[in-house]
């Protein structure tokens, strides 16, 4: 029975035909895995624990580690594993926070170097999204891979035939993307504080709910930073009603497949290319197409799947928007998420989610940082199509479209000195590298605003407090900021050490180096030797040329962890920012209804 089970939840994954596990073989040296249990009821259609250990010690003795990068905690403690494991926790169907990758990438080859019998084991929760995300990222900056390689080797080894891709979601492609110019850019990245000028949309439909959000907690959580309003949007062409019924939705869906009498395909073809050539820019801005964007070609569908944008017609309660914040919103990474949400009225004053999705991306690589030396552009536009976009728990629904076209219009922040902020490199051989802490392995919740959610009646309004909603100031009013949370001062509290080579203890070389933002004197940065055999802390810190001079930084430093989120302008602290409401169930019903 328990056998049975697993391969339901395996589902679509290959499994591995003699050791009967959830788990496959990338390369010789790269074994990618669902997250093992060692509890009831999970062990009972997840891997075992015990089978899984039992399986790599038979197989490859003591030359195995494990990589793993749940948020959610993983499920069993370091120490069924021999504590022979490296924790890079980010949340699930997202990727990660783009500081995490040299050291990921660093501490993979560190481990492969000394003895090329040893095997990388990647797990995350279904071994898939995350898993994949990282063995590609390896492949590619380590192995010197072609993109196109690695995510062939990966669907081909991980998926079963006919069953879609290894790495699927938009935006952890987008991030294999930024790997690849990283690894062909010197490995340079510069964390940086950025503000959030404007949001353009285009066809903004009713009852459309736009969040920015952003990391914190090393890259655990992810937290809203702010959800604009009606007060804060600036309809400059169409109309954009304050809440659309249901019904017009169904008709829009009806419309849009052509099931309505009143208009044939021919119509609506020639509609919806009469209708793009109106559209026009909101701005003189020149806004540059995302080739980096993965786009879904699959046509319109009830259960959620994106329409198809040659048939489409937007209906005619849409608008070209711009939204603009009402106090200034600051972010403490380069890594941005657009959320979007859509909720429309039904009967008896009920609300219906009717589209939620979300894109990732990052300024340093939309500011063309790797391909000009790690300066990157101060300011930029980011811009993607709702086909694009994220769907929903990393599938490609998506609901009803919510919009045609999104910007979002951004600007990088330097601390009072004129520096870009903190420098990242990714350790050389031999140099010590930093290892996240580890989330709880008995399981968290609500690591992330997106838990939960899912088409369907509302079971209530978002928890969001009056603080997390901007509000519009009169014209007179200085504008207020809106910024991320503190860290815990004690960033270094349950960080693990490791050499390159697994040794016990590694003494820091005297070259290494960051360089780190005159914002935030009063936190120090420091670099930390990992083992997966021991737990410690070892640190160092010293100053460092400019950007210019790559070759003289050694080492790498997360710029996530010590960017004190309370020093920038009108900082917040973590526990009054919201990370996630009541979540969207279907057939669930709500008496309140919330759009902007």
């Amino acid at each position: 029975m328990a056998s049975l089970l697993r391969q339901i939840v395996a589902g679509p994954r290959a499994r591995h035909p003699e050791a009967g596990l959830d788990l496959c073989y990338v390369t010789d040296n790269i074994i990618a895995t669902s997250g093992p249990s060692g509890t009831y009821p999970q062990r009972a259609y997840r891997n075992p624990l015990d089978s899984l250990v039992k399986f790599l010690d038979e197989k490859h003795k003591d030359n195995w580690a494990i990589w793993e990068f749940r948020a959610e905690g993983t499920g069993y403690p370091d120490e069924e594993v021999y504590n022979r494991i490296y924790h890079y926790p980010f949340p699930d169907h997202h990727p990660p926070p783009f500081a995490l990758i040299p050291n990921i990438m660093a501490s993979m080859r560190n481990w492969r170097k000394e003895n090329k019998d040893r095997v990388i084991v990647v797990h995350c929760k279904a071994g898939k999204g995350r898993s994949g995300t990282a063995s590609c990222s390896y492949l590619i900056s380590e192995e010197g891979w072609k993109v196109e390689d690695a995510l062939k080797r990966f669907t081909e080894r991980r998926m079963r035939p006919g069953f879609g891709t290894g790495v699927s979601i938009p935006s952890q492609l987008r991030w294999i993307g930024y790997v690849d110019r990283w690894a062909k850019h010197r490995r340079i990245y510069v964390e940086r504080q950025v503000e959030v000028l404007e949001v353009h949309c285009w066809g903004l439909r009713d009852g459309v709910k736009i969040a920015i959000e952003g990391f914190v907690d090393d890259g655990k959580t992810i937290k809203t930073f702010h959800t604009f309003t009606r007060l804060e949007r600036e309809v400059v062409r169409g109309e954009v009603p304050s809440g659309g019924n249901l019904a017009d939705v169904v008709s829009e869906i009806m419309q849009n497949r052509g099931l309505r009498r009143s208009a044939s395909k021919k119509d609506l073809k020639t509609g919806s290319r009469a209708n793009s050539k109106e559209r026009k820019p909101l701005s003189n801005t020149s806004f540059p197409t995302d080739p980096s964007s993965q786009s879904t070609d699959s046509p319109a569908n009830l259960d959620g799947t994106c329409l198809s944008t040659e048939d489409e017609v937007p209906p005619e309660n849409t608008g070209d928007v711009v939204f603009r914040p009402s106090r200034r919103v600051v972010l403490p990474t380069n890594d941005l998420n657009i959320d979007i949400e859509r909720r429309n009225k039904a009967a008896y004053g009920l609300a219906m989610v009717t589209s939620v999705s979300h894109v990732w991306f990052n300024t340093f690589f939309e500011g063309k940082g790797p391909e000009q030396n790690g300066e990157a552009d101060d300011s930029g536009v980011f811009e993607t199509e709702w086909d694009k976009m994220d769907g929903i728990k990393g599938s490609s629904r998506k609901g009803t479209r919510a919009f045609d076209k999104i910007a979002l219009v951004w600007k990088a922040l330097k601390d009072e000195s004129g520096k870009p902020g903190i420098v990242i490199t990714e350790p050389k051989e031999g140099e010590e590298v930093r290892q996240s802490s580890p989330a709880n392995w008995t399981g968290r919740d609500r690591v992330a605003p997106s838990d939960g959610k899912d088409l369907g009646f509302r079971t209530a309004s978002p928890a969001v407090s009056n603080e997390d909603i901007s509000r519009a100031n009169s014209p007179g009013s200085p504008k207020e900021v809106l910024t991320a949370p503190n860290p815990p001062e004690d960033g270094g509290e349950g960080i693990r050490p490791h050499g390159p080579n697994g040794e016990e203890e590694i003494h820091p070389p005297s070259n290494t180096s960051v360089t780190r933002s005159s914002s935030n004197e009063n936190t120090p940065l420091s670099t930390h030797s990992q083992n997966p055999q021991q737990t410690g802390d070892d640190a160092t810190s010293a100053e460092v040329p400019e950007v210019q001079s790559p070759e003289s930084l050694s080492g790498i430093v997360s710029g996530v962890q010590h960017v004190s989120t309370g020093n920038l302008p009108g900082g917040k602290p973590e526990n009054e920012m919201k990370t996630s409401g009541h979540g969207h169930t279907l057939g669930h019903l709500s008496t309140k209804l919330q759009s902007s």
